[in-house]
Parts: structure tokens; C-alpha cells; sequence
């Protein structure tokens, strides 16, 4: 019986790929094993933005050339309908001085960088208190008016998980610290990086901060003076707090970002055109912004040569039925105004399915969707061809990655390919974050496992059916 079995679920999982493959083309399944060895399109793309271009800040010249040359690589590569789609946005860059100094009663430098959509302290800086927070809960337990003339200082607790879940804790000193401080007299907030590494290099990324009205907006409209101390030095900051015997803490802050007004980024798109136009495409995205710090090899440089190399070697299986669309989304980590955009700009064009690479280049090991009730034989199909990858099966709903906007706003299908995350967070929004740390291995794997993924999706021509209401969208401080 056993053996009967295990027969059957052969012939579940190796009939389909039979029948996407074409007769003078290779197997969908060997066009994966062949990523699996030997796959060079991803390394390629993020080797080559990395080398070429380098830090991507969403809304300057860097991020345009970051831009130009994903259109140019996509375009040598054979891509049709390549384009790079403009959208305006306000523009943060993070000037030129970033110092934090203890005055007093330990005098020292720390080493800091300012969060995005951060004021300026001005050149000379400011000098005042700190008061230590443990936690953002004990911060929004704070009196209003307690920290009048004050820095605010928010520590958390963040620990490696596979599935980067502490992010999610650690998360709000960065998203919403500054702006819960300003609320009670801050006249500037420092926090504790989020992040899991011990090397003296802060973790950047942005801050939120309230309009008078109570809606929010993306560094503006009234922020105050906001960094991110490595945690090396947080460490030794909540040390002096631990030994200051009631000696109050005086910090010199001094951060010079500056607002460059609106500005232009964008959205670049390549398709492999499918045999049906009238089935919807398969979307699959990335985000090519980085933050000024570091080249963005793991976020997200990776996850745009995972998406491109997917849709190459499908294409290698022979024209897809569906068309497959690469959206490579600008500006998504000040805030995912290249997601919101490319979904105000194609709204009406039903989107198949959309899935999205954007949490480094480490092995995949999960894959979910939010179609398991609704479309079990597809689902069930997906994960029993990710077997043999090491990819588990799971119950959990897919809300698709950040830049999937144009999917959760028409309630459409999603699937999540969650990679490893265990070292991610050593490396997310820091200098670190460069081509050194990708291992090839790993980058091929996920490589595969995409191409499995896509190659499936891209044959399918049933309508892919969700059931039940789309999950809300991960948090938009990112990142």
C-alpha cells in the first residue's frame, strides 16, 4: 500500500510538469535542476547592479541609474515591453554629518546614523538629557510632557528567527519611536538599531512621523532629529545608564539630513510574452532601491536576479501560456511609493498571480499561498514539485511581499516562496549588506525553486481562484 502511494503522488507531481513542457523544448523539471547547478542569470544582475551602479536611494541619480541599467539588462536579455514607468515622490537624503556624543558623565563618541525622513539637528547639533525607554510599550506609558527639552532613547530585544518574526517586535522603535517621543516633548530620539548583528554599523531605514490631522506620511510633515545607534554602542549606552548612579546622561546629537523636494523615481518592467494575452500575467516582483549605506546586494539586488532568472528559465521550456511580467518597484523602502504607483497605473489590468523575492538570497524553505481552500489541487500541485528542494508545505495565508499592491487591491492570488531568514537581520539596512554575503549555493537554489514556481503558474489556464479576504500588506517601514 505504502509503495501504491508513494507511486501515485510520482505521477500527481510529474504529470503536470509533463504536460507544460513542449516537445522540442526541455522539461520545466530539468530546466530547474539545471538552475540548481549551474544558474548564472541571477548572480549576473545582482553582481553586476552591485559593481555598476552601487547604493540606490529611491528618488536620486543613484536610483536612476540603478534604473537605467536594469532596463538596459533586461533589454540584452531578450525581455519584451521593457520600460521604466516615472512617478514623483519626495525626496530624504541623509546629509553629511551623523555624530552622537556623550558629554557627560562618560565622555565618548557613538557611532550613529540618522533614520529616513529624520530632521536636522543643524551643524552645531544639540546637547541635552537622554531618558532610556526598554521598549516602545514603556514609551507610550510615559507621561505627555515628560520628555520636554529631552532625547529620547528606546532599547528592544531582537533575536535571529528563520522566519523573521522578531522583526515585527523589534520593529516599532524604528517605524514609530521618534514619533511617540516628539508626542511627549522629545527633542530628538535615538534608538537601539533593529537588527541581530554586533558590529558597529547602525541599521538605517525609516521613520514615521503624524500630520496634525492624524494621518501619517512618510518622514514628514513635522519630524523631529532621528537615529539609529549600532548595538554595539547601545549597549555601551544602556551600561552608562546601568552605573550613572541617578547622574543624568547628556548627549551632543548632530544630524544633517536634507528634504531635496519632489523628485522623479520609477518603476522598471520587462515581460516574457505568453501564447494567451487574454489570461491574466504572473507577476513577479522585487524592489531595485536601496538605502544610501550599502550596495543592496541581499535587499533586494538578490531577490531582482531571483525574479529575472525565473522568468529566463521558464522561457528556456519554450512561450509560456501566460505572459509573465518582472516588476522591479522603486522607492520601496521609504515607504512603497513605487507599489502604490504601478497599482494606480494598472488597476484595471487583472493581475494572474503575484508572488515576490525581497528577504535576501538564503535558502527557501516554506511555501504558502492564499489559495490552499480555494485551489487546493493547484497548491497541493506547487508544493509537491518544491519537495525535492527542501521546501515545506504550510497552512499559513500568503500576503504577498511588499510591492504586490496592484495584487491585494483587486483580491487576487498570492503566494509567499519564505526564505531563511536566520542571518538576515545582520545584515538589512547596513553597510554589510554587499555581494560578498550572498552564497551562490543558496542563490540558486532559490533560483529553482522559482523557476518550479513560475513555470507552473505561467502553464496554468484555469482561473486561480483566492478565497476569502486578502490579508493586509506587511508593515511599510519595511523594511
Amino acid at each position: 500500500m505504502k509503495k501504491a502511494l508513494l507511486a501515485t503522488a510520482a505521477l500527481i507531481i510529474a504529470a503536470p510538469l509533463a504536460a507544460e513542457a513542449h516537445s522540442d523544448a526541455p522539461s520545466l523539471q530539468n530546466v530547474a535542476s539545471q538552475a540548481l547547478e549551474s544558474d548564472t542569470y541571477a548572480w549576473d544582475f545582482v553582481e553586476g547592479v552591485t559593481t555598476e551602479v552601487g547604493p540606490r536611494q529611491a528618488g536620486t541619480e543613484a536610483e536612476a541609474r540603478g534604473r537605467k541599467w536594469a532596463v538596459e539588462w533586461l533589454n540584452a536579455r531578450g525581455f519584451a515591453n521593457v520600460a521604466d514607468e516615472p512617478f514623483e515622490m519626495e525626496t530624504w537624503i541623509p546629509g553629511e554629518i551623523h555624530r552622537a556624543e556623550i558629554i557627560s558623565p562618560f565622555p565618548q563618541p557613538l557611532v550613529i546614523q540618522p533614520l529616513g525622513g529624520s530632521a536636522s539637528t543643524g551643524p552645531d547639533g544639540i546637547t541635552a538629557e537622554v531618558v532610556m525607554f526598554e521598549s516602545v510599550v514603556a514609551l507610550q506609558a510615559a507621561p505627555e510632557g515628560s520628555l520636554a527639552g529631552k532625547i529620547a532613547y528606546i532599547s528592544h530585544s531582537m533575536t535571529p528567527t528563520q522566519d523573521g518574526s522578531q522583526y515585527g517586535f523589534a520593529g516599532p522603535a524604528r517605524w514609530v519611536g521618534a514619533e511617540l517621543a516628539k508626542q511627549r516633548g522629545a527633542i530628538a530620539t535615538v534608538i537601539k538599531s533593529v537588527g541581530t548583528d554586533y558590529h558597529r554599523n547602525p541599521h538605517v531605514g525609516g521613520t514615521t512621523f503624524r500630520r496634525a490631522d492624524g494621518s501619517t506620511d512618510v518622514g514628514r510633515p513635522v519630524p523631529t532629529p532621528a537615529g539609529a545607534l549600532s548595538l554595539p554602542d547601545a549597549a555601551n549606552l544602556e551600561r552608562m545608564f546601568a552605573r550613572a548612579n541617578g547622574r543624568p546622561i547628556m548627549m551632543k546629537l548632530t544630524l544633517t539630513p536634507e528634504n531635496l523636494g519632489t523628485t522623479l523615481s520609477g518603476n522598471v518592467v520587462g515581460e516574457i510574452v505568453g501564447r494567451n494575452p487574454s489570461l491574466p500575467p504572473v507577476l513577479i516582483a522585487c524592489h531595485l532601491d536601496s538605502w544610501w549605506n550599502a550596495p543592496g546586494a541581499f535587499d533586494d539586488g538578490a531577490g531582482c536576479g531571483i525574479v529575472a532568472a525565473a522568468a529566463l528559465n521558464v522561457q528556456k521550456t519554450g512561450q509560456p501560456l501566460r505572459t509573465i511580467r518582472v516588476l522591479m518597484a522603486g522607492a520601496e523602502e521609504v515607504g512603497l511609493f513605487g507599489s502604490t504607483a504601478y497599482s494606480k497605473a494598472h488597476i484595471d489590468e487583472k493581475i494572474g498571480v503575484g508572488l515576490e523575492s525581497d528577504f535576501g538570497a538564503d535558502r527557501i524553505w516554506r511555501f504558502e499561498s492564499n489559495f490552499r481552500e480555494s485551489n487546493p489541487a493547484l497548491h497541493a500541485r506547487i508544493a509537491g514539485a518544491l519537495a525535492r528542494f527542501g521546501v515545506a508545505n504550510s497552512t499559513n495565508v500568503a500576503n504577498g511581499g511588499a510591492d504586490l499592491n496592484i495584487v491585494r487591491d483587486q483580491g487576487g492570488a498570492l503566494i509567499d516562496l519564505q526564505q531563511d531568514g536566520t542571518r538576515y537581520f545582520d545584515l538589512h539596512h547596513t553597510p554589510d549588506d554587499t555581494l560578498d554575503k550572498i552564497d551562490p549555493v543558496q542563490l540558486r537554489q532559490n533560483v529553482a525553486v522559482w523557476t518550479t514556481v513560475v513555470g507552473i503558474l505561467a502553464n496554468e489556464n484555469s482561473s486561480i481562484q483566492t478565497g476569502g479576504p486578502i490579508p493586509s500588506a506587511p508593515a511599510i517601514m519595511d523594511k
